[in-house]
């Protein structure tokens, strides 16, 4: 079920997902189950590849759906890893297998850089 407060939260990120949508920034949301090796491999490709492409134009959430559960269920969150593109629009999820750099830029539409 979810609350008020979840509501709140959700007015609040989009409002600040709308207040970056013009100047180029990148808001992206990482889903993982704990610290196992495959979550901490995607932590570590997705941060790189940002640093790489999205330099200062990114932030980047990484959420532990063990310590947030009700996160997972407001974000309808079915499997982990899970990468969220927020902003900018379209709205863009990414499921599974996070260490190919190839499928993760396509993902973010960031694809035409590395050609």
């Amino acid at each position: 079920m979810v609350t008020d407060n979840t509501n709140e939260e959700t007015t609040l990120e989009f409002e600040k997902a709308l207040a970056t949508a013009g100047d180029g920034q990148y808001v992206l949301r990482l889903y993982l189950t704990g610290t196992t090796p495959r979550s901490i491999q995607a932590v570590e490709t997705i941060k790189g590849l940002c640093e790489a492409h999205l330099k200062d134009r990114y932030e980047l959430e990484v959420v532990d759906l063990y310590q947030q559960p009700g996160r997972a269920e407001a974000a309808q969150i079915i499997a982990a890893p899970t990468l969220v593109k927020v902003m900018p629009l379209p709205l863009r999820r990414l499921v599974g297998d996070l260490t190919k750099p190839d499928r993760v830029l396509i993902a973010l539409n960031l694809a035409s850089e590395v050609e």
